[in-house]
Formats: structure tokens, C-alpha cells, sequence
């Protein structure tokens, strides 16, 4: 739940400021809460709080993302608004859209790239309206380019490119975020440091990458030369890796399937046979966790194999990657994303959130004349929620007819969560105890299961926290045992200090003393909430062969 005095009160603060300039109360609020949807969108369960506060249902969570996905680049219209007439409302109104963006921050799960997005949408209000404390509103100048900028978005200036300019504008929102009082159980949101500029210098814009140069000795250094690709694994290989994931029945029968029809094609027209043009791209829906990106890195291999693309590489992207920060530059920056791709498959997760603004327009006209430029050697693979993804392909007519296969990545059965966590653990030689598997169902039992469930990102936290408390359980061990090092008992997946086990099963040292027992709903509760501390963070790298958790 959203923490008291979070987004309610932000949203609440709005309405003051907006009758105090003569706005219409009711249209800033509804742009306000369209702006903590789009912030907040990324994160699980953020639809869920963002209702409790708003009203409505995830339909009108997710269409209130798509209207104030433009805020993240440029002010609300009630904001530029005051800023045409001069009001001297101006800076309050700004300020309290940051507010909105940083109590967006506490709905669902907190994560890294939400807390970005709160940082970017606040620097666009804040060019506007709002000057950093001490410092004064980032001047006006032409706009440089033959491109026009969006009315009532400024152009960057030498200033707002500047590193104090752009610690200033971070340290307001810090201010906001720190105002917020974090829901029982999770970490103060932090905003990260913004990857360029506020004002949208370098590549990317607001929301670009910032370029990275390669390190002497660093694979992407030209000079060192390039290690040998792997050979190619042929269908059948890849085929035995889908087969070997966990779950997911109805997608392997579909690959499955879709591999069929496609080697059929390719064979009718390698023998001189007309055959009617079959789409090879995929929409992938379903929540986090669920094995998206895995499956569609064996697609981009399954087609390499049977010879419908050269390379077989898979280009993983989001709308950051895709959107610049100047209506013009979108274009250009997709074609090269696309550019990268060819000959293998791009995958564009959180697809929707092109929906909704002209930047995103600008990327998805760009995708479809790239689709058809290069149908011949290049699959894209969209991936998101449902209701948001129908939402996507009506946005241009040309997605329309080139994503005809859907397919539902559902969510894991509480037996394919327990078979995930102990495969985690045991491809990082760690031996889950039966009763261990068994404090994990009750972990399972406990915990929500509705839209935006983390799957098996979920088991992976879990057992991440639960390898911490191994390592505390054992800090007064001079010499454990490799049986103390492998094992993982209940009480690592419960927070708390527990105590060694004594005895010979374990080879305790005769120093540890006798383990502490604790009430298990109250080691639920607290497993829940350090479950909440960072999803972002995961990068279980030494986990072992890709299990098809990604995000």
C-alpha cells in the first residue's frame, strides 16, 4: 500500500495550488494522477496502490500512463499554461507535480527505473516553473536543429547541461522523496544520479544512455580482437532448452508450433512453391518473471537455425532505448536500434509505453517502415501486460497486421516456484533443505499473486535474502563443514538472527549455541517486506543457466 501522506497527499497539494491560480481543480488533478501512473508504471503492484488512492481499475491505470507519458519529456498542459500567462503560481504548481512524481515512487514495488523516471519528469516541470533552491529557472534560447521542439518544452540550455544545474534539479527532488514516508518494510526511495542532463543533452535525451567509452582490455575495445562465436546450436538443441524450462506449457507448444510453420514455408520456397506470407513477429504477454526474454532469445536461435535469419542475435530494448528527447531525433535513434538487430530479433519490453505521445508515435511509424524494410532477415518480439499491449498494436494500423501471434506467458503454479527456487539455489550449490522448500511455500502462501507478481524474480529475491542469512547464520563458524556451507534451512528465508544448528547432521561447531526459535507469521511478514527492498538490484549472474526469470 501506499505509504500515508504519499501520493494522496501530493495529489491533494495539486488541487490546493491549482485553485489558487484559477485552474480547474478537477483537470490538474487528473493530469497529476496521470503523471504518478506514468511514472509509476514500471513497477509491480503500482497499479494496484495507484487505484486505492485514484479510483477506477487497472484499465484506467494503464490508459492514465498512456495520456501522461508525455510529462516525463515536458510540462503538464495546466502547467504550461501558467507559464504562457506568468503566473506567479507558476513555481508552486511545478513543485507540487514533484511531489507527484516522487510519492509515484512508493506505489507497488520501489525500483531503480522508476525512481529515473521520477527524476526525469521532474526536471521537465521543474524548466518550467520551478528553480533548484539558491539557483534561478533554466533560461530560454532557441531551439538547436532544424527540428521544432514540443510547445512549452524548452530547449536545453548551457546551464540546465551543466553538472551543478543538474545536482541542483536532482537535490528538489531528493527534497520531495524525502518528504515520503516509505511503506512499512522497504528502503527510502532514492533517485539515482540522471544518466545525462535534465535538459536532454547527449544521445538519448531525457531519457537516453548515457555513451559509455571502452577501457583498454575491454571487449568492446576495437583493438583487442574478438572472441570466437560459438558454433551454432541446431533446432533440436535449442528446442531441448525450451523443453527444459520450468513451466510454461503453452508457450513451448506454440514455439513449437510456430517453428513448424515457419520451416514449412521456408522448404516450400526453397522448392519453387507459392506460399502465402506468414508474420514471423510475436507479441509476448504476461507479467514479470515469467520468461519473456529467455524464450525469445531461443526464438532469435530457433530461426537462425532453420535459416530465416543470418545472425540469430538478440536486441533487448525499452521505450528509453528507442525515444529520444526532440520529436525528429526519435526517428533516427529507432533506426539505429533496428540497424543493430538485423538479422536477428529485436525484443521491446514494456512495448506500450510507446502508446499514448507523439514521441512514441514517431518511434512506432519508424518500427513499421523499418519492419517491412528488412522483413526478410529481422523478427520483433513485443512484450508487456496485456490490456496496455491491445492498447499498443491499435496505435498504428501497421502493427496491426505484422503482430498476429500472441502468446500468454502465464504466471507460475506455487510447484514451479518451489522447483525454480531450489534449481536457483542448487546451480549455485546451495541445498535447500525439504523443510526449507516447505518455509518457502508458506513464503508463497503469504504473498499476493495478482498483476505485477514477480514470478521468478520472486524466488530469486528470496533467495538472495535467504543466502545473506546463511552467511550470518554461520559468522561464529571458524571452520564450517561443506554440509554447513551448502545447506539452507527454514530459518534463512525468515528474518532474524538465527542460531547454528547443533549436531553431527550439520557439523556444528561446538561453539555456535542452540538455534533461536521464532513465530512464523511474524517471519512471513518480515521475509514479505525484505522481498520489497530491490528488485532492481537482482543480478544472481552466478545462478547457474538462464531459467527464464527476467523482467
Amino acid at each position: 500500500m501506499t505509504a500515508p501522506g504519499g501520493l494522496a497527499a501530493a495529489l491533494a497539494r495539486v488541487a490546493e495550488v491549482a485553485a489558487a491560480a484559477g485552474l480547474d481543480v478537477d483537470a490538474a488533478r487528473t493530469e497529476a494522477a496521470a503523471l504518478a501512473a506514468a511514472v509509476a508504471e514500471a513497477g509491480p503492484g503500482a497499479s494496484r496502490d495507484w487505484v486505492a488512492v485514484v479510483g477506477g481499475d487497472t484499465r484506467a491505470f494503464f490508459e492514465a500512463a498512456n495520456a501522461g507519458r508525455r510529462f516525463r519529456g515536458s510540462p503538464t498542459d495546466r502547467l504550461a499554461e501558467l507559464a504562457a500567462e506568468g503566473s506567479p503560481h507558476t513555481a508552486d504548481y511545478a513543485r507540487a507535480l514533484v511531489d507527484v512524481a516522487a510519492a509515484a515512487c512508493t506505489l507497488g514495488t520501489p525500483s531503480a527505473r522508476v525512481a529515473e523516471n521520477a527524476s526525469v519528469a521532474s526536471a521537465a516541470q521543474l524548466g518550467v516553473g520551478a528553480a533548484p533552491r539558491g539557483g534561478s529557472v533554466v533560461p530560454d534560447r532557441p531551439a538547436v536543429g532544424a527540428d521544432e521542439p514540443v510547445p512549452g518544452l524548452r530547449a536545453p540550455s548551457q546551464a540546465a547541461s551543466s553538472v551543478a544545474d543538474t545536482l541542483a534539479l536532482m537535490d528538489v527532488v531528493g527534497d520531495a522523496l524525502s518528504r515520503l514516508t516509505p511503506p512499512p518494510g522497504r528502503d527510502p526511495i532514492v533517485p539515482p544520479r540522471p544518466l545525462t542532463p535534465p535538459g536532454g543533452a547527449g544521445p538519448g535525451g531525457p531519457a537516453g544512455p548515457a555513451p559509455v567509452q571502452a577501457a583498454p582490455g575491454d571487449p568492446a575495445d576495437p583493438s583487442v580482437p574478438a572472441a570466437p562465436e560459438p558454433p551454432a546450436k541446431s533446432v533440436e538443441e535449442l528446442l531441448a532448452e525450451l523443453d527444459e524450462l520450468i513451466g510454461l506449457a503453452q508457450v513451448k507448444t506454440e514455439i513449437r508450433r510456430q517453428t513448424a510453420i515457419l520451416r514449412v514455408e521456408k522448404l516450400r520456397v526453397e522448392a519453387g512453391l507459392r506460399s502465402p506470407t506468414i508474420t514471423r513477429h510475436l507479441v509476448f504477454l504476461g507479467n514479470p518473471g515469467t520468461g519473456k526474454t529467455t524464450v525469445a532469445r531461443l526464438v532469435a536461435g530457433i530461426y537462425r537455425a532453420i535459416g530465416l535469419l543470418s545472425k540469430g542475435q538478440l536486441v533487448e530494448v525499452d521505450r528509453s532505448e528507442l525515444v529520444a528527447g526532440y520529436l525528429g531525433q526519435t526517428a533516427t535513434k529507432t533506426a539505429e536500434i533496428v540497424a543493430s538487430a538485423i538479422g536477428g530479433v529485436l525484443f521491446i519490453d514494456e512495448a506500450y509505453s510507446l502508446a499514448g505521445d507523439q514521441y512514441g508515435e514517431e518511434a512506432i511509424d519508424t518500427l513499421v517502415k523499418e519492419m517491412e524494410d528488412h522483413r526478410d532477415d529481422l523478427v520483433v518480439v513485443v512484450a508487456g501486460y496485456p490490456v496496455p499491449m491491445q492498447q499498443f498494436i491499435d496505435a498504428n494500423p501497421g502493427l496491426a497486421s505484422r503482430f498476429r501471434t500472441v502468446i500468454t506467458f502465464a504466471d507460475y503454479t506455487e510447484d514451479e516456484l518451489v522447483r525454480i527456487f531450489a534449481r536457483l539455489a542448487e546451480d549455485a550449490d546451495y541445498v535447500p533443505s525439504d523443510a526449507c522448500r516447505d518455509r518457502f511455500r508458506e513464503i508463497l502462501a503469504a504473498t499476493p499473486r495478482g498483476e505485477g507478481f514477480g514470478n521468478g524474480r520472486f524466488a530469486r529475491n528470496v533467495l538472495e535474502a535467504a543466502i545473506g542469512r546463511h552467511a550470518w547464520r554461520l559468522r561464529d563458524v571458524v571452520q564450517p563443514t561443506v554440509d554447513q556451507l551448502r545447506q539452507l534451512h527454514p530459518e534463512d528465508l525468515s528474518d532474524g538472527e538465527p542460531e547454528v544448528h547443533p549436531g553431527a547432521d550439520h557439523g556444528a561447531d561446538p561453539q555456535a549455541g542452540e538455534p533461536a526459535t521464532s513465530d512464523q507469521g511474524d517471519a512471513a511478514a518480515g521475509t514479505t517486506a525484505a522481498l520489497h527492498q530491490g528488485e532492481d538490484r537482482m543480478t544472481m549472474d552466478a545462478m547457474g543457466p538462464d531459467l527464464g526469470i527476467e523482467r
